[in-house]
This record gives C-alpha cells, sequence and structure tokens, in this order.
C-alpha cells in the first residue's frame, strides 16, 4: 500500500476547460509558463475541491516573486489567438480555444532556403504554416524534384507524427516563413491534460487528411484515363 499517494491537480482556464490532471511540479510549472495565476481556480483531487491558487498553502510563496518568464516573453512571440485563423485545421475552434492551444505550439521563424526537415527523420512533430510558403522535395539522382507547394494556412508532417514514422520527403522553405511545431510530446500532453480541446484540432486534422486523400484519388483517376486516351490514338 503506497504511504503518500501522488495529489493530482487540474485548472480551470478562460476557454472554460479543464487542464490536467497534473501532479505539483507540474502545477508549478504552470505557473512559472504564466498558465495559472494567482486568480486561477485549481482543483485538488484528493480534497474534491476548487481554490483559487494564490489561496493554496503550496503556491502562496510563489505568487510573492515577479511575473513569470513565460507572462513576461509572450508579447515577443507576436503570435496571437486572431493569427491562428489561418490555419485551416483551427476553423472550428472559437477565440479562447485558440489562446489555449498556443501553448502547445513551438513558433520557428526561418530564413528562405532553410531545410524544416529532411527524407528518413524521425517523425515526431508537425507543422502549420503561418506564414511564408514551403516545399517538399525529392532529391533523385541529385536533382532536386518538387513534389508539391504548402503555403499559408495548410499543414505538413502530420501523418508522421500519427505513427511517429520516418518522413518521406524533404521540406524546405521557399521564402522567409513562419512555421508553427506541435511535437508528439505536446499532442501527447493536449490529449490529457484537456481533451475538450483536443476534440476540434482532431476533427479539423481528420477534415484536412480526408481533403488530402480525395485529391489525391481524383488525381489517380485522371491518370489512369488520360493513359487510356492517349493509348486509344
Amino acid at each position: 500500500m503506497q504511504d503518500n499517494p501522488a495529489v493530482h491537480f487540474r485548472r480551470w482556464d478562460n476557454d472554460n476547460i479543464s487542464y490536467g490532471p497534473v501532479e505539483l511540479p507540474g502545477l508549478v510549472e504552470w505557473i512559472r509558463q504564466g498558465l495559472v495565476l494567482r486568480n486561477t481556480w485549481v482543483f485538488r483531487q484528493d480534497k474534491a475541491e476548487w481554490t483559487r491558487a494564490a489561496e493554496m498553502p503550496e503556491l502562496k510563496i510563489l505568487f510573492k516573486s515577479k511575473p513569470t518568464r513565460a507572462a513576461q516573453a509572450a508579447p515577443a512571440c507576436g503570435i496571437t489567438s486572431g493569427s491562428l485563423r489561418r490555419i485551416k485545421i483551427f476553423a472550428e475552434m472559437d477565440e479562447q480555444q485558440l489562446a489555449s492551444f498556443l501553448q502547445y505550439m513551438e513558433v520557428l521563424k526561418l530564413p528562405a532556403n532553410a531545410p524544416v526537415f529532411h527524407e528518413g527523420d524521425r517523425g515526431d512533430s508537425m507543422f502549420l504554416v503561418l506564414q511564408g510558403e514551403v516545399r517538399a522535395r525529392a532529391m533523385i539522382a541529385e536533382c532536386e524534384s518538387t513534389i508539391a507547394t504548402i503555403g499559408v494556412g495548410e499543414c505538413f508532417g502530420e501523418l508522421a507524427v500519427l505513427d511517429e514514422s520516418p518522413r518521406s520527403a524533404d521540406i524546405v522553405t521557399n521564402v522567409e516563413s513562419v512555421v508553427l511545431k506541435i511535437s508528439s510530446t505536446a499532442l501527447k500532453r493536449l490529449f490529457q491534460e484537456a481533451p475538450a480541446l483536443a476534440a476540434p484540432f482532431l476533427f479539423g486534422l481528420n477534415k484536412t487528411i480526408n481533403s488530402r486523400i480525395r485529391t489525391m484519388t481524383k488525381r489517380y483517376e485522371d491518370s489512369i484515363l488520360f493513359a487510356r486516351t492517349a493509348n486509344q490514338k
């Protein structure tokens, strides 16, 4: 029998979603990131009660220090919930959900002709194009062949992150670009902490994958029709 069972906490966010559960170190990390503030409601599962964060004995000392580094750095990032509106996957999310989703992403600012990843790399993240443009390419006999061009609002690398399979092509920026990265670790944390937030994201991702499958099927059908027509001449 465990003498000191782990105590788990949840936080109630502005998007009306409960995040967690996490143990005390995870709760402290949320404070450091600026995700839990003085007046944030925190649920302690062993006592089955909600309390303001600043009123919890374990956390009082943390709110006497200066603002968290994350809270100070947030404006410099330049990414807002409104800017995420251009991403197709997020079409079904409201403003509060988009603001909450920011914590699960990294921002990559890349110059032109910069590689995002290479063929054969482990698929441990997916990406969303916020600004600029990238291309998927294959190198055949030292010559580049462009497979697809991916613009603002589109995503790439989503299949590899779902099954963590190796990358099937290189991705390189065409121009200076801003790309949002969602790692497999962040996705797992999202599913654990906020399933209500994960649901609209997965719905949008499913629509994107289905659309690509339909497009590829149509192209394949067109190529067969073209080949048959050419053989009849």
